[in-house]
């Protein structure tokens, strides 16, 4: 038997803060890791999603006959024969599940895309052409989905956050300014597109419920599946091991009921996966967002009002916001300070959480305008944000854990070389390109939320961790592995972690920037723990000594604060104005973002979310048709994402920033390396050709239009 030993722990070098390969990348790459759509179960049959094809309105028929007599299919749910469910109850974060999920419930039609049946056959082929040829008649009503920012419909809408702050007056405090600025900035509709479809399968046994599924939290998805089947919540287990990305989409989805109805209904494995084209409908989506922004300043550039005003879109059948205007309530102070998050009702899908919800397209537009006033208070924009770096919360009043802000735009601004930057906009050339750099500032909260796990000490000296995790492509499985390793004194190849499960006990979703955080907290309490009782000397059984932590009470313990991670986003761009195309030549990141557990895959995250931002910047925009209120191209080829050519050297980089209430140090990295991204791009894109651009992508035409220098 082999056991912790003082001599080992004492010897040891610490895992965390090393560069690990992922644990399971060998299985991976050789294709030993199975996703949720490649399980193989036993008399499966597949479900196939049939979508409405009007805009708004009711069902008023379907000719099912036709359907079934087709060869292998074997039923057809709708409205008329499906179960009833429950939807009355809280999910994540304190909101209802989105209704869309509860489907075949009515006969309403409340956007175009909504799930009308499921056909359900013996092979996913004989589904898939039996659900296109499934007749539904309708009797469609007018519909809008056009979003303005003149909308009289708009209302203010609470969501993770107060729909409104406010202090002070801000009318008084523009007058008052030397400097003001009152602009408007928008984004357009954004999708997720994790590279991995959302599929699950579904399996009754009993009264039991079994999904095997790819998701962002298996306790979660667990949990609502039991509220809306009326079950038991220990009656549901749901499993995800390999998740391949999710962004905030993967949560409980139409996919998952169908099958679940059908399997109940069958007696059956059903699988349903959805199509590239069913998930720019079921998936989710990040809403467009006009926001004004309003900046007054003394002569000084120091701030004297601050307002941020955001409004995106929501669907008629739930609430959802995109909360654009929280990172003004973080970011900088005013004397006057104003933030409010509006939606308006449309005849669309719901929107739904999408990676840096809020901070992303609200960073595009702070950032902007913080740079156009730097350029008319004649400062330099790093001495700008400078001078109005927060001391304190800027609406809470609460004291930062950490807020080193400053730091990465020093740090940041040495490596970039922006001390040689010409301030003056259209000087830089190389051949037919103009040349330009901009900068903006980053921040994402860094919260944690309770969870629980088991450490399990086994007699042959290995070591299992068990927790309700999600690793959707992050690397979570590999830091929880190296905080273990760690929490136990042993070496990383003694310890296996075992996550995605519901059956191992609440835990975090992977979302917000608080899995990993959240996790390590439970692993590193449980295997410390084990830890202690092993050191007492005691006999492990053949069944090992387990030990099972909840962090509950530690974490509703933490003292209030503004906690958040940090960082400086710089980029260098060439423009074309002949043609209109802009090539982003490099971009560097530095953050403030805790202790860094893994630094291979915690800068796998950092560019990811950089290039995310360059896609913002120039590429993404899903548009709707008017007249049939459906999107226009939606798939890889039409929705245009940033792929190797428009990717040039990035580098990515961090700052000691541990969290001293954090018990491993963690703040949180998935979501920061995408904010101010796309702010940075199109600030550098001014510095390029002196035109301003407000309304995301900076597309081509935009750029003709706009204009540039005298050559």
């Amino acid at each position: 038997m082999t056991t912790v030993t003082a001599t080992e722990t004492a010897t040891r070098a610490p895992s965390v803060g090393t560069a690990r390969t992922r644990v399971e990348g060998v299985e991976k790459v050789t294709g030993a890791a199975r996703y949720a759509g490649e399980i193989p179960f036993t008399d499966l049959a597949h479900g196939w999603l049939a979508l409405s094809t009007v805009a708004r309105g009711r069902i008023s028929a379907l000719d099912t006959d036709a359907v079934l007599a087709m060869p292998g299919v074997l039923a057809v749910l709708d409205h008329r024969n499906a179960l009833r469910l429950n939807t009355d109850f809280p999910s994540l974060l304190g909101m209802r599940p989105d209704p869309t999920c509860a489907v075949f419930q009515h006969d309403q039609v409340p956007h175009r895309g909504w799930p009308v049946a499921l056909v359900v056959a013996e092979t996913s082929e004989q589904a898939r052409e039996a659900a296109e040829s499934l007749v539904v008649h309708y009797e469609p009503e007018p519909h809008t989905t056009d979003f303005t920012a003149e909308t009289p419909d708009a209302y203010a809408l609470d969501g993770v956050m107060p729909a409104l702050t406010e202090k002070g007056d801000i009318e008084v405090e523009l007058a008052a300014s030397a400097v003001v600025l009152d602009a408007e900035y928008t984004t357009p509709e954004e999708h997720h597109n994790p590279m991995e479809p959302h599929a699950a399968t579904a399996v009754w046994d009993e009264g039991r419920l079994e999904v095997v599924d790819s998701n962002q939290g298996a306790t979660w998805v667990g949990g609502d599946l039991a509220n809306l089947f009326s079950l038991d919540p220990a009656a549901v287990r749901v499993r995800s091991e390999h998740v391949g990305g999710g962004f905030g989409s993967k949560g409980v989805r139409a996919h998952q009921v169908a099958a679940a109805m059908a399997a109940s209904v069958l007696g059956r494995p059903v699988r349903v996966v959805m199509t590239r084209r069913q998930m720019f409908t079921l998936a989710g989506h990040r809403s467009p967002t006009v926001q004004r922004i309003r900046l007054g300043a003394d002569a000084e550039g120091r701030l004297r009002a601050l307002e941020h005003r955001a409004l995106s879109h929501t669907s008629t059948v739930y609430e959802f916001v995109e909360p654009s205007a929280g990172v003004a309530r973080v970011m900088y102070d005013a004397d006057a300070h104003r933030t409010e998050n509006r939606v308006v009702r449309l005849d669309v899908p719901s929107p739904t959480f999408m990676r840096a919800p809020g901070e992303a397209p609200g960073s595009f537009a702070l950032e902007s305008a913080l740079d156009e006033l730097a350029v008319a208070c004649g400062l330099d924009p790093i001495e700008l944000r400078l001078r109005n770096d927060a001391e304190r919360g800027p609406v809470s009043g609460l004291p930062f854990a950490g807020r080193r802000l400053a730091d990465c735009f020093r740090e940041g601004a040495r490596r970039f070389g922006w001390a040689d930057r010409d301030p003056r906009p259209g000087t830089r050339r190389d051949g037919r390109w103009l040349l330009g750099t901009g900068t903006a500032a980053a921040s994402f909260q860094a919260g944690a939320a309770p969870s629980t796990a088991t450490a399990t000490a086994h007699p042959d000296g290995a070591f299992t961790v068990r927790i309700a995790a999600a690793d959707i492509g992050t690397g979570a499985r590999t830091a929880l592995t190296l905080v273990a390793a760690d929490a136990l004194g042993v070496a990383p190849e003694r310890v296996r972690v075992r996550i995605g499960d519901s059956a191992f006990g609440p835990a975090m979703i992977a979302g917000g920037s608080m899995g990993t955080r959240s996790w390590s907290w439970a692993v590193k309490i449980a295997a410390e723990e084990l830890r202690e009782r092993l050191a007492l000397g005691a006999d492990i059984p053949a069944e090992g000594i387990t030990v099972r932590s909840d962090t509950t009470a530690a974490i509703g313990a933490l003292a209030a604060a503004e906690r958040h991670s940090f960082g400086a986003q710089f980029a260098e761009v060439a423009v074309d104005v002949g043609t209109g195309e802009v090539r982003v030549r490099r971009m560097l990141g530095i953050f403030a973002a805790g202790r860094i557990i893994n630094p291979l895959t915690a800068r796998n995250q950092f560019l990811g979310g950089m290039t995310w931002g360059i896609s913002m910047a120039l590429h993404e925009e899903a548009l709707r048709d008017r007249a049939s209120g459906g999107l226009i191209g939606a798939d890889l080829a039409g929705y245009h994402v940033a792929t190797h050519a428009d990717v040039p050297r990035i580098e990515a980089d961090w700052i000691e920033d541990p969290d001293p209430d954090d018990p491993v140090g963690i703040k949180g990295i998935g979501e920061i390396g995408i904010v101010g991204a796309a702010a940075a791009v199109a600030n550098a894109v001014w510095h390029a050709t002196g035109a301003r651009h407000r309304d995301l992508p900076i597309s081509p035409d935009r750029v003709l239009t706009a204009g540039a220098p005298d050559a």
